[in-house]
């Protein structure tokens, strides 16, 4: 007897949807703010208006703190990476953007592409104030997106 392994969807209340820039300001993304049944917070990316691909799964303020904890300074998307593992490389470059946006990180104003943290107060005051009015934003469900075998032109072969 076989067993199939899932990895389910948490169950998520969808406190707010918002959009912002890339970090480049090529394009458009839209994202959600929710929290799970023991309010804890979590981002993800629904839709790009560039060509990008990404990961929509959700991702915890948590891990992300952890992560930012664990990095060198200055901050980069790249130390969003693991949070993606096997996942589209825009994704950890589009929560950069999100964050920004969010006012949970801002640019550093000597170094080029490079993000510092800042104070989460405000953040985390908009947030709990969203909590505490048990707002449930309804949306469809989003899809992963993902570049399949059929998506891509097929290979030319070499010929001698």
């Amino acid at each position: 007897m076989s067993e199939t392994i899932s990895n389910p969807v948490p169950s998520m209340r969808i406190l707010k949807i918002a959009s912002c820039p890339t970090c480049s300001a090529k394009a458009k993304l839209t994202y959600h703010l929710g929290c799970n049944t023991n309010n804890e917070i979590h981002f993800r990316v629904t839709a790009n208006t560039g060509g990008g691909f990404f990961s929509p799964e959700w991702v915890s303020l948590k891990a992300i703190q952890q992560a930012i904890e664990q990095s060198k300074q200055p901050l980069t998307s790249y130390v969003l990476y693991p949070l993606f593992n096997g996942k589209s490389v825009n994704t950890p470059a589009f929560l950069l953007a999100v964050l920004k946006s969010e006012g949970l990180l801002q640019p550093m104003a000597d170094k080029q592409r490079s993000y510092e943290c800042t104070d989460p107060s405000m953040f985390m005051a908009e947030i709990n104030i969203l909590i505490a009015s048990s707002v449930d934003l309804k949306v469809e469900p989003v899809l992963s997106i993902k570049k399949s075998a059929t998506t891509l032109p097929p290979k030319k072969s070499k010929q001698a």
